[in-house]
């Protein structure tokens, strides 16, 4: 048996010259930071699941939760969480706009879509900053802690009575004694929530806290990026790669809030 090396012909080599996918250094670590992002919100949701599973008699409704809408009076359920989310779907259809103004080579394009999408996202981040003050601030009727830690909302506006989580109306001398012996609290934080098991709240302020970091951020690095494409960086490069890296990520923060907009919102 020879002992020579089997001959490997040079061609078939991969010399790192180029990538065997066709795809550049810079998205691939893109994709391996979305992807490993991924798991981060896949957790969050996962836990959000099984609690709202464990708690399922006494987590609150979302629609009973976020009515409110900017200069409209009464309830309005979770219209405004939709305006958001149709807001931040078009701002990813204009940064699918500004990646192809880019592959044109054509500036004006890129300045103009980039800005849109930079406006979505400040709107979107403006409206869940808005979002959160109301849940923190909570209702004029608040509601009333028992001593046991559990959350009852009034019978009526009146405050003559209670609405127990299971359903039951207390009213009279019961409702006096629970009422004497319970806190009214008002709004939501990390310790009490007005609208139920304080869990709810954790888990509102963490998942969308978490994402609204994610658009804020994408924010910062689209007006960068669109500094960068008013002095004509990018055209000196030849190419807008980087608005096409910087596009996967927004997409990426898109696709994220249509998953927490239907587990946290809707189901």
């Amino acid at each position: 048996m020879s002992g020579k090396a089997p001959s490997v012909d040079a061609k078939k080599l991969w010399g790192g010259g180029f990538s065997p996918f066709n795809v550049s250094y810079g998205k691939i670590m893109m994709w391996f930071f979305l992807v490993s992002d991924a798991f981060s919100f896949s957790g969050l949701l996962v836990s959000y699941g099984f609690m709202r599973h464990r708690f399922e008699e006494v987590w609150p409704v979302a629609e009973d939760v976020f009515t409110h809408f900017p200069f409209l009076h009464g309830d309005h359920p979770l219209l405004y969480v939709a305006f958001m989310t149709f807001i931040l779907i078009m701002s990813s259809v204009t940064m699918v706009l500004a990646v192809e103004a880019g592959h044109r080579m054509n500036k004006k394009g890129v300045v103009v879509w980039m800005t849109w999408t930079i406006v979505g996202g400040l709107i979107f981040v403006g409206s869940q900053a808005w979002e959160w003050y109301h849940f923190i601030h909570g209702t004029e009727l608040g509601a009333l802690q028992l001593a046991d830690g559990s959350i009852v909302q009034w019978l009526s506006d009146a405050k003559d009575g209670l609405l127990l989580t299971n359903g039951t109306e207390v009213t009279g001398a019961d409702a006096a004694a629970m009422i004497q012996a319970g806190t009214e609290v008002y709004g939501a934080n990390l310790t009490v929530n007005e609208y139920g098991v304080p869990l709810f709240a954790n888990f509102f302020f963490f998942i969308t806290g978490f994402h609204g970091t994610h658009v804020f951020s994408g924010v910062v690095i689209n007006f960068v990026i669109l500094v960068n494409v008013l002095k004509g960086t990018y055209e000196k490069r030849g190419h807008y790669e980087m608005v096409e890296k910087v596009g996967l990520y927004w997409h990426f923060v898109d696709l994220v809030w249509v998953f927490v907009f239907t587990f946290f919102y809707l189901i």
